[in-house]
C-alpha cells in the first residue's frame, strides 16, 4: 500500500489507492492498522464512491476534529466530488451539515436538554424501561439482544424525551437501518424511507402544535413559534426546516449510535469473562468500562465528513479545499502512538482521551445520554442474566454492512 504522505504533498489529487474498502467490513481494525502504519493520510474510495481523504493517527484527527479550516456544510464541497444522503431541505438542515455561527445558534437551543443535571435526572426512567424489556425476555432463556434489548432501549429514550407517541414509533427502526445501511439490491427502500421520515416528523410536529406536552419537542417547536422563525438580534431562533431537521437528527443519532454502542459493550463482554465477571460483581466500574468499550470497538469508525473551505495540511499531506475528508474514530482510538497496546480491552485507558464522541465543537451532544443508557443498560443485564453467553458460533455473527456505522445484525445470546 502506498503511503500517501509521500505522494500527496500537492494542492493536485491524484487517484484514490488501490485500497479494497471492503477491508474495512471484514476487519476493520486491522485494515484501519493497516492504513495507519503506511501513512497518516490516504484517498481512498469514500462510502458514497467518490474519492475522499481518510485521516488514520490519534494527534492528526484530535487536531482535525477541532480545525475551523475543515467545514460540515456540504455547499464547501466541490462540485460533483461528494454525493451524501438526498435528502430534501427539511432533513437537511441539521447539525451534522452546520458551522458556526448558525451551528452556535442551534446547538445551544438543543444542548439544554443535556445538561449533566438533567440527563441524571433520566436515571431512574431509563432504568425502568431497561426492566421493562428485559421483564418481557427473561423467561424464555434466550433473544437476540439488538432487537429485543439494544434497539428498543434507546428508542425508548429518545422517543420518550421528544414525545414520540407509542404508536408511531414502531416503524422508526427500519426506516433507520434502509437509510444507514441501503440494501444495494433494493435501492428504492432508501428513498421511500426519506418520504415515511419526512411524513413522519411534519406529522408530528403538526400534532405537537396542536396539543403540546412536557417534551423536548414541544419546547422546540414554542421557540419556535414565538420567535416567528426569524433571527433576532442575539436571539436564538430556528427555521422550519431547522425544525424538523433537528428532530430527524435526535431520533437517528439517539437510537443508531447507542444500539451499536451496547451491543457491542455486550460482545466485548463476552468475548472477555473476566471482565464480566469483574463488573458483575462491582457494578461501580461499569462507567468506566463504558468509556472504554467506546474506544476499544466504537459505534462510528468515522466523523462526519469534512470539506476543507482552503488548503489545509493534514499529517504533512495538503488536502486541497473542497476534497472529502473522512477523520477515522476507530483509527484513532488504537493508535499506538497514543495508547499503550491499543488492542487490549482495559477500562483504565477509557480515560485517556478517546474520540469515539469527537472532539471540539462539534463534540456529540448526546454523549452523557449515551453513556448513561450503556451504562445502565449493562448493569441492568448483569444483575437480571446470569450466565450470559453466545447463543450462535462467534463465527456466524454479522455487522452492519457500511462503514459508516460499526454494530451487530444481530446478537444471539442465551442464560
Amino acid at each position: 500500500m502506498q503511503n500517501s504522505a509521500n505522494t500527496a504533498n500537492t494542492a493536485v489529487p491524484g487517484p484514490p489507492e488501490p485500497f479494497d474498502t471492503r477491508a474495512l467490513l471484514a476487519d476493520p481494525h486491522a485494515a484501519y492498522a493497516e492504513l495507519r502504519e503506511a501513512g497518516p493520510v490516504h484517498r481512498i474510495p469514500g462510502p458514497d464512491g467518490r474519492p475522499a481523504w481518510l485521516v488514520t493517527r490519534y494527534d492528526d484527527v484530535r487536531r482535525a476534529l477541532a480545525d475551523p479550516r475543515l467545514s460540515l456544510d456540504k455547499s464547501n464541497a466541490l462540485p460533483g466530488n461528494f454525493r451524501g444522503f438526498a435528502l430534501p431541505p427539511a432533513l437537511d438542515a441539521n447539525l451534522l451539515n452546520m458551522d458556526p455561527p448558525d451551528h452556535t445558534r442551534v446547538r445551544r437551543l438543543v444542548a439544554k436538554a443535556f445538561t449533566p443535571g438533567r440527563v441524571e435526572r433520566m436515571r431512574e426512567p431509563v432504568r425502568r424501561a431497561a426492566d421493562e424489556l428485559l421483564d418481557a425476555v427473561e423467561p424464555a432463556g434466550r433473544a437476540d439482544l439488538i432487537a429485543a434489548y439494544a434497539g428498543p432501549l434507546p428508542i425508548t429514550v429518545i422517543c420518550d424525551l421528544l414525545g414520540v407517541p407509542q404508536r408511531d414509533r414502531r416503524d422508526f427502526r427500519a426506516w433507520s437501518d434502509a437509510l444507514i445501511a441501503p440494501d444495494p439490491e433494493r435501492p428504492h427502500l432508501a428513498k421511500e424511507a426519506v418520504g415515511n421520515m419526512l411524513r413522519f416528523y411534519t406529522g408530528l410536529i403538526a400534532s405537537k402544535r396542536e396539543e403540546p406536552g412536557d417534551d423536548l419537542l414541544s419546547d422546540l417547536i414554542a421557540v419556535r413559534d414565538d420567535a416567528g422563525g426569524s433571527a433576532g438580534e442575539g436571539g436564538d431562533r430556528l427555521t422550519e426546516d431547522e425544525l424538523t431537521s433537528l428532530a430527524f437528527l435526535l431520533l437517528m443519532a439517539g437510537y443508531e449510535n447507542v444500539t451499536h454502542l451496547i451491543g457491542n459493550a455486550v460482545l466485548s463482554l463476552l468475548d472477555h469473562p473476566a471482565l464480566l465477571r469483574e463488573l458483575r460483581e462491582r457494578p461501580a466500574g461499569i462507567a468506566a468500562a463504558v468509556e472504554e468499550f467506546a474506544r476499544h470497538d466504537g459505534p462510528a469508525p468515522l466523523a462526519i465528513r469534512r470539506f476543507p473551505v482552503e488548503d489545509v495540511e493534514i499529517g504533512g499531506v495538503t488536502v486541497p479545499a473542497g476534497e472529502t475528508v473522512l477523520l477515522s474514530l476507530a483509527s484513532a482510538n488504537r493508535d499506538p502512538g497514543h495508547f499503550k497496546e491499543p488492542d487490549r480491552l482495559d477500562p483504565d485507558f477509557g480515560r485517556l482521551g478517546h474520540l469515539a464522541f469527537g472532539h471540539g465543537i462539534h463534540y456529540c451532544l448526546g454523549a452523557p445520554l449515551a453513556r448513561l443508557e450503556a451504562e445502565t443498560a449493562l448493569a441492568a443485564l448483569l444483575s437480571r442474566l446470569p450466565g450470559l453467553h453466545l447463543d450462535i458460533s462467534r463465527t456466524e455473527l454479522r455487522r452492519r454492512p457500511t462503514i459508516r456505522a460499526h454494530g451487530l445484525m444481530s446478537l444471539p445470546v442465551a442464560w
